[in-house]
């Protein structure tokens, strides 16, 4: 295996995640200000968002926030995760898969508490790629570099080896940051080019040992 390495993003690109106005229907049901919702929870996403809450505990501040009973939670919950996980995006994981054995390949997400396991079992992403590092897992987010340095550490390998694709352009500036390659994911045709591109450019550069 070459030290070519592909490293994706999975909201806005393995997944298409649009916004499915979820919370502002919350809001008109329980007769709520816009915004509130963020409001009184922006902390505690952060919190799920850095690994330092719990599934459970984010259900017990979601009640106690919002003045919730068990089902609401409930239901309140399985609407963050339906927006969250949306539908994948079957043309660039099946591009992906078939790169399989020809680099490197890993993701790299800003994620919540949870997540992995969601994920795992929806899209099976562990079997897509050979890591996975999720920001709540790490306690660190894009566009920190020191994720980055995570994603590249985990598949041991150079960074200017690696082609990172994002949606936000910040994280691609951020990568560029951290001597990685980067593309901005717009669409699949273009993204698909990308990284076609990158991997022809490391068939003919010369070989490589990985970072030990």
């Amino acid at each position: 295996m070459t030290a070519t390495c592909v490293i994706l993003d999975i909201g806005g690109v393995l997944e298409i995640t649009p916004d499915t106005g979820w919370v502002r229907r919350w809001e008109e049901r329980l007769e709520l200000p816009l915004g509130t919702v963020h409001e009184r929870m922006h902390d505690v996403w952060q919190a799920g968002s850095l690994g330092n809450i719990s599934e459970r505990e984010v259900s017990e501040q979601v009640a106690a926030r919002l003045g919730l009973d068990a089902p609401q939670v409930e239901a309140f919950m399985a609407d963050l995760w339906s927006e969250y996980l949306g539908t994948p995006n079957e043309e660039l994981i099946d591009y992906v898969r078939g790169l399989r054995g020809s680099c490197r390949l890993g993701i790299l997400s800003n994620s919540f508490v949870g997540a992995r396991e969601r994920e795992t079992t929806l899209y099976r992403f562990d079997e897509l790629v050979e890591q996975i590092v999720y920001s709540h897992e790490i306690g660190i987010e894009k566009p920190d570099l020191r994720a980055f340095e995570a994603a590249r550490d985990s598949l041991n390998v150079r960074p200017e080896s690696c082609l990172f694709i994002d949606d936000a352009a910040a994280n691609v500036e951020a990568a560029r940051a951290a001597g990685m390659q980067a593309h901005l994911f717009e669409d699949n045709a273009r993204t698909i080019a990308r990284i076609a591109a990158h991997l022809d450019a490391g068939a003919l550069a010369p070989r490589t040992v990985p970072l030990a």
